[in-house]
């Protein structure tokens, strides 16, 4: 079983948004904007995948 959870966005630390080198801001790419990622627990996937064989 994958365990799916939200995370704080590591490029943005949860703010939405980056500020630009030459001033101004825009919508964080990795999250689009709402601060948040998912994160998926590996040691979970990784039994998932080992019960497949």
């Amino acid at each position: 079983m994958t365990v799916v959870s939200d995370k704080k966005c590591e490029y943005c630390d949860g703010q939405g948004y980056v500020n630009l080198l030459l001033g101004g801001s825009e919508s964080c790419y990795a999250c689009h904007g709402t601060g948040t990622v998912k994160a998926r627990n590996s040691k979970a996937q990784k039994q998932t995948q080992n019960s497949k064989y």
